[in-house]
C-alpha cells in the first residue's frame, strides 16, 4: 500500500514574551520552510511593540531544537517553530556578573 502524499501540514509558530505568549496555528503547503511559518504568522501584528525585524531575522527552533538554517527546514506535520528573542546580553557576561555581585 503506497504511503499517502499531504499537499499540506499543519503547524505552530510560537513566540513569547516575559509576560505575553502566543501560538499561532497555520496549515501550509507542504514544502514550507520554518522562516515562511514565521512570515505567514505574522507575529508583528500581535506584537506591535516589537520591531518587526526581530521576527524577520531571528533564530528559530523546532519543539526546543534550535534549527541551523531555518530558510532550508523543512516543516513536517505537527511541528511547532519557536521563534527565539535575541539575547540581550551574552549568557556568560550575565553569570560573571552574577558572581561579581555575589562576592561584593
Amino acid at each position: 500500500m503506497a504511503a499517502e502524499h499531504k499537499s499540506v501540514v499543519n503547524v505552530e509558530v510560537a513566540f513569547a514574551l516575559p509576560h505575553r505568549q502566543r501560538v499561532i496555528s497555520l496549515i501550509l503547503p507542504a514544502g514550507s520552510s520554518a522562516r515562511a511559518a514565521v512570515r505567514e504568522a505574522d507575529l508583528a501584528r500581535y506584537f506591535p511593540d516589537v520591531p518587526p525585524e526581530t521576527f524577520e531575522n531571528a533564530a528559530l527552533g523546532i519543539f526546543g531544537k534550535a534549527l541551523r538554517d531555518p530558510d532550508q527546514y523543512v516543516l513536517q506535520e505537527g511541528d511547532r517553530v519557536e521563534v527565539y528573542r535575541p539575547l540581550r546580553i551574552d549568557p556568560k557576561a550575565a553569570r560573571a556578573a552574577r558572581a561579581a555581585d555575589r562576592r561584593d
